[in-house]
């Protein structure tokens, strides 16, 4: 709703979207579940953590933030915190992040993927725009932490449902999912962070 009020998104988006979520109580009423209201509510969370962030990214698409486009530089440095956290954990990893939930991750590998986020965020704006410096660096201190916050997230998500993968579509990957959980997550509180600096 705010997306349009704004002028982000046309009319349209809401008017598709909106039908949608009042469809939901609807097909209840034929699924003789037990839990009805359990069964809407993991629905709407569902809507609401994979739908949403995907909502706002066709927003920041169009967004620069001086001469770098926001999406882009957000997936970069995504990108490479999994890449560095998963490198860095492989070799030097001793100490379990939080092992309850995902066993392979360690500290080692959560700060070394931090600092090559922060790495890549100084190349960002040094090879870009001297200004976008100060703000990507921030972003990274953001999105490295986000990233694995969104990872942790959904294999807490995974292990309630008993499931290892969250999908057969991309074999040796886990599923579709596992390959945006990270990107889910950081979204919504990149683009706050990012609409908020540019006020500041």
């Amino acid at each position: 709703v705010g997306c349009v009020l704004f002028g982000w998104l046309p009319m349209l988006a809401l008017c598709l979207a909106l039908p949608l979520a009042f469809i939901v109580p609807v097909f209840e009423l034929w699924r003789k579940k037990e839990h009805p209201l359990l069964n809407m509510a993991i629905i709407w969370m569902g809507l609401l953590y994979i739908a949403l962030p995907f909502v706002l990214m066709t927003y920041m698409q169009i967004v620069e933030y001086r001469s770098f486009p926001l999406l882009a530089g957000m997936f970069l440095l995504i990108w490479m915190n999994d890449t560095f956290a998963y490198l860095s954990g492989r070799f030097f990893g001793k100490t379990k992040l939080m092992e309850r939930i995902s066993p392979n991750k360690t500290w080692e590998g959560t700060i070394g993927g931090i600092v090559f986020t922060i790495l890549g965020a100084l190349a960002i704006g040094f090879l870009f725009d001297s200004d976008q410096v100060l703000f990507w660096t921030l972003s990274a201190l953001l999105i490295a932490p986000c990233a694995v916050l969104g990872d942790l997230l959904e294999s807490m998500l995974k292990r309630n449902a008993g499931v290892k993968d969250s999908g057969t579509l991309l074999p040796g990957h886990g599923g579709v999912l596992d390959r945006f959980d990270a990107t889910l997550f950081t979204v919504p509180f990149f683009l706050t962070w990012a609409t908020i600096y540019q006020y500041i």
